[in-house]
């Protein structure tokens, strides 16, 4: 029964494909060309030396505890991008945040804490955990999710930096960083934390030139959402269970292969059967799943040497960091733990 399920799902995915194809192409030309207008001169960055892991913070991430969020805050406007609420917001001292509401919220605050301990580049974000705001005003999405009061909990807050401007996207089969270990390093990374959700349009290039950094203008290429992670291994039959879900990322499957020249990661895998109804969407998740496949063995080795930097203590402070209760913290991290052991181990 499961087996014919499945030569039908095949059969209605094949055939929502073909007229999906042209359209699909003319967005890739025209992501290219948009690549092409990104200056060759510039420096293209998308992993740095992180230096001393054992000594990173992973409760306040990439942007510290100087920059975390104040206490007040006004409301601006919703952002109606994505598939997540999410609307803008200023705080008493004029710095910009965009807030996140729903279940990737938690989930992407670990994601940025890990990424980052990594070397690699993230957004500035926190989690507050009451969050109130000034004016707010009724969402189109996510209503549900703010109280009488105009209160939130466990919103996901990501700064705005001056120095820092969105120039484009990249593409994961395509880029300045195709076959070296430091790209098919954040795919292992991404097989980590079951980050299934690797559709282009989440990557982002970003324009840095911090006027107090004396290496001046870079490019910094981001995965910038990293919501869809520590749950399923590919898009499920509810948001809830595919993203920041316990029992579903402790019961989901890491490594599928191992060869003397390649690791297979489970992650992505294919989405739900019921996704045969939407099939834009089951075309892009379909075609993701090559990120976790053939990756060389000793790229896994080198990513999985940094991961062994890791302390228990850090991971845990990763979750905290989220604001998962402490029955969860302690489950989530020790999954984390059991996942680094098995790459050191290849």
């Amino acid at each position: 029964m499961y087996k014919n399920l499945r030569r039908v799902a095949v059969l209605l995915f094949l055939l929502s494909v073909a007229p999906a194809l042209p359209a699909s192409a003319k967005k890739r030309n025209k992501t290219r060309e948009q690549e092409k207008e990104i200056s060759e001169s510039t420096p293209a960055i998308l992993w740095r030396n992180p230096g001393n892991i054992a000594a990173r913070d992973l409760f306040y991430g990439a942007g510290g505890k100087g920059h975390q969020p104040h206490t007040r805050f006004r409301f601006i406007k919703e952002d109606d991008s994505g598939t997540n609420p999410k609307f803008v917001i200023q705080d008493e001292n004029g710095v910009k945040w965009k807030v996140k509401l729903g279940p990737e919220a938690q989930p992407e605050i670990v994601a940025s804490r890990l990424v980052w301990a990594m070397g690699y580049f993230t957004d500035e974000d926190y989690v507050v955990s009451l969050l109130r705001v000034e004016g707010m005003r009724r969402l189109n999405r996510g209503q549900n999710l703010v109280s009488a009061d105009g209160s939130m909990r466990n919103a996901r807050l990501e700064r705005y930096l001056k120095t820092e401007k969105r120039i484009g996207r990249w593409r994961w089969r395509q880029n300045r960083f195709s076959g070296t270990r430091e790209l098919n390093g954040l795919r292992v990374l991404m097989a980590l934390i079951n980050n299934w959700d690797l559709k282009d349009g989440n990557n982002s290039i970003y324009e840095e030139n911090p006027p107090e950094d004396s290496r001046g203008r870079e490019l910094h290429y981001v995965v910038s959402d990293l919501g869809a992670s520590f749950g399923s291994t590919g898009a499920g039959w509810s948001h809830g269970g595919s993203r920041g879900n316990l029992r579903a990322y402790a019961h989901s499957r890491f490594i599928r292969k191992i060869t003397s020249r390649y690791v297979d990661f489970a992650t992505p895998t294919r989405p739900a059967l019921i996704y045969i109804f939407n099939p834009k969407q089951l075309t892009i998740h379909w075609r993701l799943r090559w990120i976790g496949k053939h990756v060389p063995r000793s790229d896994v080795q080198w990513i999985s040497r940094l991961l062994g930097q890791l302390s228990p203590e850090q991971i845990r402070e990763a979750f905290r960091a989220a604001g998962y209760p402490p029955e969860q913290v302690e489950p989530f991290a020790q999954i984390l733990q059991e996942r680094i052991a098995e790459l050191t181990r290849l």
